[in-house]
């Protein structure tokens, strides 16, 4: 087995490509060992110390490290704990009777078909660019032209992270949907 590994916008992130399938639920994100209870590779990466985010895309592993440590001596021991992993059979995530993995939104009933479409253009045009990056975005809510999204995996914490929010998505947005006034990170 080959791991490959691609730098993102987060120094801080690394991307990480076992060439194998990880998550079949939308992307999934945890900040702790605790929270990694059904997620038995994400238990395994914050064994190593320095892990301090574990994003599970769809074919690839984002890894944030604590800002006291370097990649130089971290990136072998992910990688390597990725690999056992895989080597040993183990299940990525186990079932979990209580797991909702769908994010609360908020918005008006009104507003119901203008918030169809705008995650029709984060789903199709957004997000499958900020997966590139080893992230996420998603939609939170919209109220008063506002949308809320909340960026995950390398795009939490990433330093372009306003700058893609404001330019780049705030501007797609507003160009094919005139009732977007502004996009808000939300938490």
């Amino acid at each position: 087995m080959f791991v490959q590994t691609e730098t993102t916008p987060n120094p801080e992130t690394l991307k990480f490509l076992p060439g194998q399938p990880i998550s079949p639920y939308e992307p999934l994100e945890f900040n702790s060992d605790a929270e990694a209870e059904y997620a038995p590779m994400a238990q395994r990466l914050f064994v190593i110390n320095g892990v301090k985010t574990v994003f599970l895309g769809s074919d690839f592993i984002t890894v944030t490290k604590t800002a006291d440590q370097n990649w130089d001596d971290l990136q072998p021991a992910v990688m390597s704990a990725i690999m056992d992993h895989f080597m040993a059979n183990m299940p990525i995530l186990l079932e979990n009777p209580d797991a909702d993995y769908s994010e609360e939104e908020f918005f008006e009933d009104d507003d119901k078909d203008l918030v169809l479409a705008i995650k029709e253009l984060i789903d199709t045009r957004i997000r499958p660019a900020v997966a590139q990056d080893g992230g996420d975005i998603v939609f939170k809510g919209f109220k008063e032209g506002v949308v809320f999204l909340r960026m995950k995996g390398a795009c939490a914490g990433c330093p372009s992270s306003t700058m893609t929010l404001k330019s780049g998505i705030e501007n797609l947005l507003r160009h094919f949907i005139p009732e977007v006034l502004s996009v808000e990170q939300s938490v």
